[in-house]
Parts: C-alpha cells; sequence; structure tokens
C-alpha cells in the first residue's frame, strides 16, 4: 500500500532524520525493508525522512504506507537541472582552492592525519558562504586554473572536455547537500543508512548542528559503487587501443571511485557509531578508515511470527514441485543473468522445475529486458518466469528452494524470511552468505548447514547445487530444520531492535530535547 498523502508529511522538529539515498520509501524491498521495520518498531520516536535521489523522474510515489510517527519527509534530486545565473567572472578565493586541493589529496591518499580537519574546514566555507560553491567553481578563475593544472597533472585521458564535466558532476551534488544541511528541520539525531552522499549529507549536519550522527551499513557503499561503476557505460575512456592496458582501469573510473571513497570517510571520521551487519564488514570499515572504537555489529532480524506460519501450509513432500525463487531488483547486482543460465542446467534434469524472478524490474529497464531475451534464448520462456514485486507470505508456500545469484550482498533478509518460512537457500559466496548458511561460531555450525554456497557468476556450480538438494529429500529436510533453528536463535527482529534501542538511547542522551 502507497502513501496517498506524502507532501503532508511537515513537522517543526523531530527525534531522529534518517538520511536514505535511493531507498525507502521510494524504492521496495531491501534495505527499504528494513528501514520500513525500524520506524514501525520504534513507534515512540518522531522520525524525518530526508530522501536522496538522482532525477525525479526516476521515481514514482512512495512504495509504502509510511507509519504516523514519520512526521516529515523531504526529497531531493541530486542531478536536477539548475536554471543559469548570469556569468560572472571572479578572480575567486585563492584560500578556498587550497583547501579543496588539500581534501582532494586526503581523499588521493585514503586515510590519514588531518583529514578530518580538513572536512570541518571546507564544510564550514560550504555552509557559512553561499558564494563558495557552485558559482565559485563555475566562473572563479581559481577553480578554472585550479581544474587545469590537475588535468595536466593527473589525468591520463586525452580529453579535457570529458574530464571538466566529470568534475563539475561530481562537485554539483555537494552542494545541494549543503543546502539540505542549511534547511533540514532541526532534530536530535542523524542516522545515515549508508555512505555515499547520504553519508557525506550526515558529516555535514553533524558539522553544522552539532548533533550526533549514527552510520550503519548494510553492504558496503564504496565496494557496491566500485561494481557499479566498473559496469557502468556511460563512465568515459577516450585512449586508443595502444595508450590502454588490460590491468588498467580507465582515468575516470578511478576518479569515481576514489571520489566515493573520500565521501565515505568523511562520514566514518563524523560518526559518533558505526553500525554493520557482520564482522567481515565491520573489518571492511577499519580498513576503508572507520575508527575501530566506534564500530559494532548488530544483525539483521526477521519478524519470526509473519512467516513462521507459512510452514504449516507448505507442501513439503518429495514429490512436491520443484520451485525456485530468486527474491531480489532485477539489476546486475543481483547477476538475475546467472540465475537464469543455472535454470537451464536445472530444468535438464528437472523438466518440471521453475524460476520465480520475483522483484521489482524498473529500476534498470534495458538490463531487465537483456534478462527476458536471455531466458527466452536460453529455451526457458515458460520455465523462468518474471513476477514482479510480490509479498512473500504469497509466495513462500509454493518455493522449495530460495536462490541468491549475487555478485554483492550484505546479510540479506530475504534469505532469513526464506529461512523462517522453512526454506533452504543457495547462495553464491559474497557478504555474510556463507556465515548464514554454514554458522558463524563453533555453536552455531553445530546446527547444520541450511543450504549451499557456490562462487558467484558460475551458473554450472549454482545449477548443479540447486539439483543436489531438489534431489536429496533428507538433505533437503536437513537445510529446512537448520534454516528454522538458525534464523530462530540468531536473527529475530526482537534481537536487532533491542539493540538499535540501546544504541539510539545512547547517542540521545547526549542530545536535548526539541520543541514539537
Amino acid at each position: 500500500m502507497t502513501d496517498p498523502n506524502p507532501a503532508q508529511r511537515r513537522a517543526r522538529s523531530a527525534d531522529i532524520a534518517l538520511l536514505l539515498e535511493g531507498t525507502y520509501p521510494y524504492i521496495s524491498g531491501g534495505v527499504s525493508s528494513w528501514v520500513h521495520q525500524m520506524v514501525t518498531a520504534f513507534s515512540d520516536y518522531r522520525f524525518a525522512l530526508v530522501f536522496i535521489g538522482s532525477k525525479a523522474d526516476e521515481y514514482g510515489e512512495p512504495r509504502y504506507q509510511m507509519p504516523p510517527n514519520v512526521v516529515h519527509l523531504e526529497t531531493h534530486f541530486l542531478h536536477t537541472p539548475h536554471s543559469e545565473a548570469e556569468a560572472r567572472p571572479r578572480a575567486g578565493d585563492a584560500q578556498t582552492i587550497a583547501t579543496v586541493a588539500e581534501l582532494h589529496d586526503w581523499f588521493r591518499q585514503g586515510r590519514g592525519s588531518g583529514g578530518d580537519a580538513v572536512f570541518r574546514q571546507l564544510a564550514e566555507m560550504l555552509l557559512a558562504r553561499e558564494d563558495v560553491g557552485r558559482d565559485e567553481f563555475l566562473y572563479a578563475r581559481t577553480a578554472w586554473d585550479y581544474i587545469c593544472r590537475q588535468y595536466r597533472e593527473r589525468c591520463t585521458d586525452p580529453s579535457f572536455v570529458d574530464y571538466f564535466w566529470t568534475v563539475r558532476s561530481m562537485h554539483e551534488p555537494l552542494w545541494t547537500l549543503a543546502k539540505v544541511t542549511q534547511t533540514l528541520i532541526p532534530v536530535r539525531l542523524y542516522h545515515t543508512i549508508s555512505t555515499g552522499y547520504a553519508g557525506y549529507l550526515g558529516a555535514l549536519l553533524k558539522q553544522h548542528r552539532g548533533r550526533p550522527l549514527l552510520t550503519s551499513e548494510h553492504g558496503i557503499y564504496t565496494k557496491e559503487r566500485k561494481i557499479d561503476l566498473f559496469q557502468s557505460a556511460w563512465v568515459r575512456d577516450n585512449r586508443d587501443v595502444f595508450q590502454k592496458h588490460a590491468s588498467e582501469l580507465s582515468y575516470f573510473r578511478t576518479l569515481w571511485i576514489r571520489f566515493f571513497q573520500g565521501l565515505g570517510l568523511a562520514c566514518y571520521q563524523a560518526s559518533d557509531r558505526i553500525v554493520a551487519l557482520y564482522e567481515n564488514n565491520r573489518l571492511r570499515q577499519i580498513e576503508d578508515g572507520a575508527p575501530a572504537e566506534r564500530t559494532l555489529n548488530i544483525p539483521n532480524g526477521i519478524k519470526l511470527n509473519r512467516f513462521a506460519p507459512i510452514r504449516s501450509v507448505r507442501s513439503d513432500a518429495p514429490d512436491s514441485p520443484p520451485v525456485l525463487c530468486l527474491l531480489g531488483r532485477v539489476v546486475p547486482i543481483k547477476d538475475i543473468k546467472t540465475f537464469i543460465r543455472a535454470m537451464r542446467t536445472v530444468v535438464n534434469q528437472l523438466p518440471e522445475a521453475e524460476g520465480w524472478i520475483v522483484g521489482p524490474d524498473n529500476e534498470d529497464p534495458d538490463y531487465a529486458k537483456e534478462c527476458r531475451a536471455l531466458a527466452q534464448g536460453l529455451g526457458l520462456a515458460d520455465r523462468v518466469k518474471f513476477l514482479g514485486f510480490q509479498k512473500p507470505e504469497d509466495i513462500f508456500p509454493k518455493v522449495k528452494l530460495l536462490v541468491l545469484s549475487s555478485i554483492s550482498e550484505a546479510l540479506p533478509l530475504s534469505l532469513l524470511e526464506g529461512y523462517a518460512a522453512g526454506i533452504p537457500g543457495v547462495t553464491t559466496d559474497v557478504g555474510s552468505c556463507r556465515q548464514l548458511i554454514f554458522g558463524l561460531d563453533a555453536e552455531d555450525q553445530a546446527i547444520g548447514p541450511s543450504g549451499d554456497v557456490v562462487p558467484i557468476a558460475n551458473p554450472e556450480a549454482l545449477g548443479k547445487s540447486c539439483l543436489r538438494l531438489l534431489k536429496d529429500f533428507a538433505l533437503w529436510q536437513g537445510c529446512q530444520q537448520a534454516a528454522i533453528c538458525r534464523v530462530e536463535r540468531y536473527y529475530t527482529d526482537d534481537l536487532m531492535f533491542g539493540r538499535y534501542r540501546d544504541l539510539y538511547g545512547e547517542l540521545l542522551a547526549q542530545s536535548p530535547a526539541l520543541p514539537h
């Protein structure tokens, strides 16, 4: 159910502002489902939602009926065309450019001493003076000289025009975020659900307002952006065949990666507490510059009483239809094509098997079209079904095996939901999936495997693993019982909410109350 009047969610203040990049409430599933869990569970807090998107025409109406304690919603788009002011040449501020150069050097080095102070100095400039922003960047001589110098000294791409527009498109969203920082309603705590632009906004807000900042990462943002950038066709590479080296990324891809690493570093440095879903990601955050003493793990949890009743209506006989389900968005990071190719292996031995792809397909229409064409080309048009967004409760009674073919995951809620409904899983070896399938420590591992793990981008291995579970009913039953036991013992929403309530209480205690 969608929210009929999202524009009416306006308030003078709130307890917690959730900083959301490309997720809730305009995108369904995944992180958005988690955010909806949180705002629903903490009904005693008043939430403000700050949604950050790319372009307005990429999003429709909210996909969720937001609970009444979401008292404020505002949306901001980072690549909305601006009305051009009259071009007015200016000499520019040499000190500003020197600070920008120092910050970029800090970004370029990854991490090191002095970066936090440099970020604070630049943030003060952005927030205190309107001319240290878009117009200064577009029309000041000092900015032009800095860009030209950086191109001559560092850029390995022959196109100065592409370099100029790349740099401009990188920095323009930061001016939008500075304006958001100045206009957001007062809140007691900022909670960003990623680093990136939302995390950078959190750092600016912490700097400007002095209220605590909490960062939660479901996946490592910089890692996921790297994957996106490796696959993106819009990132230009103007080198000819003699200038390229197979092992070398294009300069512009490297520039974007370094930029997002810098945004993440600024967020980590400003955060009071930094949450990861599992230990490997916490260690990755520290490696990327997060202060170790501010980090902790809080695994995702699911509502058992929502999914456990499904077990009683399932048909789990040895001869029940072999339905394999991939629950996720139809986007490259989910590697839907590997699942489709794996279904060819499965159907070769189990002709009655079906592969259900359950999730929205409007985020990347071209990729969704390619996936449908692949299924058609492999002769699987009647075996692989694109069902769009569905409630898990409606599909889980018929699913025999939950499959994740992703090339990147964190701690996937869909797998835990399947476990609670009595469905084993087969996943790629990403994120916490190995931990969820085989267990974390000795006590967890003693429960037994709840499915299987295969390498990424290996359709044959994925298909064979699925066949092994589907053709051995005793093995499938053992994995089912392990799945149920593991989710009930370690991954309930009560455990997750309890730890976040403690964390919210700790940080709000540092922040004075506000009038409603």
